[in-house]
C-alpha cells in the first residue's frame, strides 16, 4: 500500500512521465489505481461508466474519466482514503458525487444512479473482473446500461451516446430487468422502442 501511495505521489509531483502517450490508456492506468486503492482498504464499490463498458467488451475509445459506484454512507471514508493516497478530493455543487484526478486524469465517486441512490444490492451484483490487469468490481451489464437508460429525461435525452453501449453488451443485459427499472417513463420507453425497431432487443412479451 504504502509503496502505491509513494508511486502516486511520484506522478504527482513530475506529472506524465509514467503515462501512456494516449488518452485511453492513461484513463485505464488511473482507474486500475484507484480501483486497487479502493479493493485494498476494503471498500464496498463497483467500476461504472465507460470504463466499465470497456471492461464488460464494448469497444469505447475512452476520451472522458472514470467513474466508480459507492454507496452515499461510504463517500467519507471512501474519500479518507483517497486522501491517504496524496490525491485531493473536492465536493462539487452537485450532492450525487465526489471528484478527483490521478495520473492527470479525472475521477467521479459517484453515490447516485440515475437519481437513484447506490445500494448494497447494486454493488454485491458487480462482476469481479479483469480492467486491463487489474481485477476489480465493475457494474453488472443490467445496472450499467439500466442507469444509462433511466437517466434519459427531456433535458437529457442523448440516444446517440447510448446506442452502441446497448448494441455491445445487449446479450449480457436482462433486459426485462431494465424494462421494469424504467417503467413507464416516456424517454427510457422511447429509446426502447428504437432497440426494438433496430432489432438490438426482442419486444416485450405479450402477457395473457
Amino acid at each position: 500500500m504504502h509503496q502505491e501511495i509513494e508511486e502516486i505521489q511520484e506522478t504527482r509531483e513530475t506529472p506524465g512521465q509514467s503515462l501512456p502517450q494516449d488518452r485511453h490508456q492513461a484513463i485505464l492506468e488511473a482507474a486500475k489505481q484507484i480501483g486497487a486503492l479502493l479493493k485494498r482498504d476494503g471498500h464496498l464499490f463497483a467500476l461504472a461508466g465507460s470504463v466499465a463498458v470497456h471492461a464488460h467488451g464494448g469497444s469505447t475509445n475512452l476520451q472522458h474519466d472514470a467513474d466508480f459506484c459507492v454507496r452515499p454512507g461510504d463517500a467519507e471514508a471512501v474519500a479518507a482514503t483517497l486522501r491517504d493516497a496524496g490525491l485531493d478530493v473536492c465536493t462539487p455543487p452537485e450532492d450525487w458525487l465526489l471528484k478527483t484526478t490521478c495520473f492527470g486524469q479525472a475521477i467521479d465517486i459517484i453515490f447516485e444512479l440515475a437519481h437513484r441512490p447506490v445500494t448494497t444490492e447494486m454493488l454485491t451484483r458487480a462482476q469481479d473482473i479483469p480492467v486491463d490487469s487489474v481485477r476489480m468490481p465493475v457494474l453488472s451489464p443490467t445496472d450499467l446500461v439500466g442507469s444509462l437508460i433511466a437517466a434519459f429525461s427531456e433535458h437529457h435525452c442523448d440516444f446517440g451516446a447510448v446506442l452502441p453501449v446497448a448494441r455491445a453488451l445487449r446479450e449480457k443485459v436482462d433486459w426485462p430487468q431494465v424494462r421494469e427499472t424504467c417503467g413507464d417513463e416516456p424517454m427510457p420507453a422511447a429509446f426502447l422502442f428504437l432497440l426494438e425497431r433496430l432489432n438490438v432487443i426482442a419486444p416485450p412479451k405479450e402477457q395473457s
